[in-house]
């Protein structure tokens, strides 16, 4: 039975392994064809931002390849397809104001919202999570 989870977010990225934990819980859950609402808030709101690009590790002596580094816009899209793939669906949104305030208004992924989706996200959910920063 599909279940619809919200989960509002508000780490930014790379900052807390917070959001580790949140995008493994959300890619168990589209994987399993579950329909998941994402509130991306605050600094989460640059999770999905565009122009996110990988980067070589001169330190370590990795060139661009070599490094790898994953970017968080590449998981959102990523958790899409895989709901996708599973027949459950990701609405995420992440909040106006938030975008506004950091310039990170160019989505890979998602849409633009305010906290009124978050609310109608969560009367409609069978659960709710928040994952709060520090």
């Amino acid at each position: 039975m599909k279940k619809t989870i919200t989960i509002l977010l508000m780490d930014p990225p790379y900052e807390s392994e917070n959001l580790t934990t949140a995008f493994r819980i959300m890619d168990v859950a589209a994987r399993r064809g579950h329909h998941l609402n994402v509130f991306a808030y605050e600094g989460a709101a640059a999770l999905a931002f565009a122009k996110q690009a990988q980067h070589p590790n001169p330190v370590h002596g990795k060139n661009l390849a070599e490094e790898n580094h994953p970017t968080t816009k590449d998981q959102v899209v990523g958790l899409h397809a895989a709901a996708e793939q599973a027949g459950g669906k990701i609405d995420w949104v992440n909040c106006g104001m938030c975008v506004d305030e950091r310039g990170v208004g160019e989505f890979a992924a998602g849409r633009r919202g305010s906290p009124a989706d978050f609310h109608t996200s969560c009367e409609a959910s069978d659960g709710v999570l928040v994952i709060p920063t520090k």
